[in-house]
């Protein structure tokens, strides 16, 4: 992925969690309405048909391992972070957790189903947060939204969340 092709693919990840808070109030399903928000980035030239599946793929992906994560764990979403949100954008803060919250209680009703250990692979994109590399254990800061790099301790390129709620 060409750093033009990143760039383009964060701005549309943060669109993306920006349209999803504007829509929250409407109601429906955390994927309805994201479906509904891919779909008019396709239909206005903001993305392809793939790069609006690909970044809507990564919303859903981080909004449901974060909803999962407050879910079983009870904690704050600064500790899937782990780090100080002063260092993000303030809106981004304020978009990401609203929905996250959201979702967190449409999961409690899937809790049961939605055992499963979410993969990241580097070339995604990926929110704000922390990647362990399940190849050596090494973490990766992410402090935007942005690509996922190979590790940078053995070129290992799949990673889980940290920290991992209980499965």
């Amino acid at each position: 992925m060409t750093d033009a092709q990143s760039s383009k693919l964060s701005a549309a990840y943060n669109q993306m969690i920006e349209r999803l808070h504007e829509t929250a109030q409407r109601g429906g399903s955390l994927r309805e309405r994201l479906h509904i928000i891919r779909d008019a980035m396709v239909e206005l030239g903001e993305l392809s048909r793939e790069e609006a599946e690909q970044v809507a793929g990564y919303v859903e992906r981080d909004i449901q391992e974060a909803a999962r994560f407050l879910v079983e764990t009870g904690e704050d979403l600064r500790e899937w972070w782990r780090f100080d949100v002063a260092l993000m954008e303030e809106r981004l803060w304020e978009w990401f957790s609203q929905v996250a919250d959201q979702t967190r209680l449409q999961l409690q009703a899937l809790a049961e189903r939605a055992r499963y250990e979410s993969r990241y692979t580097s070339g995604e994109i990926s929110g704000p947060g922390t990647l362990i590399c399940v190849q050596c254990g090494h973490e990766i800061l992410m402090k935007e939204t942005g690509p996922i790099p190979p590790c940078p301790q053995c070129q290992g390129t799949t990673f889980r969340r940290f920290p991992q709620a209980a499965n």
